[in-house]
């Protein structure tokens, strides 16, 4: 069971989500596999996952259960995973969420729509509180970090996962664009005990 967390002001849409969305109904998974869309409030969007995740699982083992974080999604999925005693696959994620959306305060749009939307002080706030101080089982989780991600410091990345499956890829970039290459990496992880 794969839940996929899509990062800031992205959606189902994108390519990764689709990408694993493929790859799992290609194998014949297509119903353990959720990609919600998540809303703006970090808070709301930490309960629409938690309530997928349970859903999804239906009353098989949640820790069978693999979440998928992309950039912001991958600090929701550092979350979850700790919450849930499950394994997450981390694919440049963000480290510091509040550090690092305190500068994008204000109105915009998603990047898959013209579909506005505001971030405020108060998202900051809720996304502080997310934060998780110590990994308890980072054996359970596999970083895929892009050197040259240009929006977050893959070295913070490597830092924050010690202990976990790393892959540290020269070159790339924050979309992590060549992500259908590495999906036979991510579903050996996330599929097999």
């Amino acid at each position: 069971m794969i839940l996929y967390l899509h990062g800031f002001r992205s959606s189902s849409l994108s390519a990764k989500s689709q990408l694993m969305q493929q790859a799992m109904a290609s194998r014949g998974l297509s119903h353990a596999f959720a990609g919600p869309n998540l809303p703006v409030s970090p808070k709301q969007a930490i309960e629409l996952a938690l309530s997928t995740a349970h859903q999804l699982c239906h009353g098989r083992d949640i820790h069978q259960l693999t979440v998928i974080g992309s950039s912001l999604g991958g600090y929701y999925a550092t979350w979850l995973a700790n919450e849930l005693d499950c394994k997450a696959v981390l694919v440049n994620p963000c480290i510091y969420a509040a550090r690092d959306l305190s500068t994008q305060l204000g109105p915009m749009t998603c990047f898959h729509s013209d579909e506005p939307f505001e971030l405020k002080a108060e998202h900051i706030k809720e996304l502080a509180e997310l934060f998780v101080p110590d990994i308890r089982h980072p054996e359970k989780m596999f970083l895929m970090a892009r050197m040259a991600d240009e929006v977050l410091d893959w070295r913070e990345m490597q830092h924050r996962y010690s202990g976990a499956k790393q892959l540290i890829i020269p070159g790339g970039d924050h979309g992590f664009s060549d992500f259908e290459e590495y999906i036979p990496q991510v579903l050996d992880f996330a599929l097999n005990n």
